[in-house]
């Protein structure tokens, strides 16, 4: 039985899903195929994109940022869990190989811990990545010690044997090979019209908005702020959020924000590659906060405001605004220019030609 080991950046559930949305294709591809996804995302998360079977080993090989919520970040903890992995890199990278070997892998696809080089290397198997940027280029701009922790991890992903570098991207310049490929991410469960029955969703497009921040959330949305808009339906999948008659918070763990895009005018968001990704699919258009001190932040707006229909906000207009920027016009892309959507049927071929060669 041909067997992908797939490693999953341990940050937030973005990485989790728009793996997850490749891994389904190639499941579809390739059913005899043995998929081992080796991450601490929620089994839940993983079964919402992945229809077909798989091992779950539950692993972590990086920190990525210890957050509070999906914007707010503690570099002093990520700082310290960073040195602690480089301290133990040599006995994790010794006990994933052997467990690669024990369980006869023969490739592995990682998003995008940097250790994944050294134990596909160590376990004598290639290593191919996915993702718009290295963590390295996370890291670097904060200076001090970070920049040593970004040095090391330039050098892990420069052992990389095939990065797929996709859109809204920095230039990844660690990386020795590299295949531009297009928007991955999942697609919608169900059709509109059933999900307008079933959650009795009677608001026209144009007054329908999904709210979503990422797994982690955000801190302090200001949900009062949505009964100005009574005729308005938002959605969320915000489990806190408050009890509102115009307000759908969504809990069964089968739907996902991408179900739900189609039938929305606008997603409000914060800079997240997966939600940009898959609105993007869906020509769903994007009104996302800016994020100070993320170097990935910038180039993902840059990216919405060249190909998609948008508004950027600062801060003090979402948190202390009565969101009159729902009644103003989208401003249109910045050029003509179509970002390609074929991400997950590109990495899939790679992969099915690797199989079958």
């Amino acid at each position: 039985m041909p067997t992908l080991y797939v490693a999953i950046t341990n940050h937030g559930f973005g990485h989790a899903t728009r793996t997850a949305s490749v891994v389904a294709e190639i499941q579809k591809q390739l059913p005899d195929l043995l998929v081992i996804l080796a991450t601490t995302a929620p089994r839940w998360l993983l079964e919402s994109y992945l229809p077909g079977d798989f091992i779950h080993r539950h692993a972590a090989f990086d920190i990525g940022i210890i957050q509070s919520d999906s914007v707010t970040m503690d570099k002093a903890a990520t700082l310290a869990k960073l040195q602690q992995i480089r301290t133990e890199q040599f006995s994790m990278i010794a006990r994933e190989a052997t467990f690669l070997q024990q369980n006869r892998v023969d490739l592995v696809l990682a998003d995008i811990p940097p250790l994944a080089t050294a134990i596909a290397q160590a376990a004598h198997l290639p290593c191919w990545m996915i993702s718009n940027f290295g963590w390295d280029f996370i890291y670097r701009p904060w200076g001090g010690a970070f920049v040593e922790m970004a040095d090391w991890i330039a050098e892990c992903f420069s052992r990389c044997d095939r990065l797929f570098r996709l859109p809204f991207h920095e230039p990844m310049s660690a990386f020795p090979h590299i295949t531009d490929v297009g928007l991955t991410g999942g697609t919608p469960h169900t059709d509109i019209t059933t999900l307008r029955e079933k959650f009795q969703i009677t608001a026209p497009p144009e007054q329908t908005i999904l709210l979503t921040f990422g797994g982690l959330g955000l801190d302090q949305i200001p949900y009062p702020t949505l009964q100005r808009f009574t005729d308005w339906q938002f959605i969320t999948f915000d489990r806190q959020a408050p009890d509102l008659p115009n307000l759908l918070k969504i809990t069964d763990p089968y739907y996902r924000p991408v179900d739900f895009m189609p039938l929305c005018s606008r997603v409000v968001s914060k800079p997240g590659y997966s939600t940009f990704a898959e609105a993007c699919r869906m020509d769903t258009p994007i009104i996302s906060i800016t994020r100070d001190d993320f170097a990935e932040s910038p180039i993902l707006l840059s990216g919405i405001q060249d190909h998609m229909p948008h508004q950027v906000l600062s801060p003090p207009d979402f948190f202390h605004s009565n969101w009159e920027f729902l009644e103003h016009p989208l401003q249109p892309p910045r050029t003509q220019q179509k970002v390609s959507k074929d991400g997950n049927l590109a990495i899939t071929q790679a992969v099915l030609d690797y199989f079958t060669s």
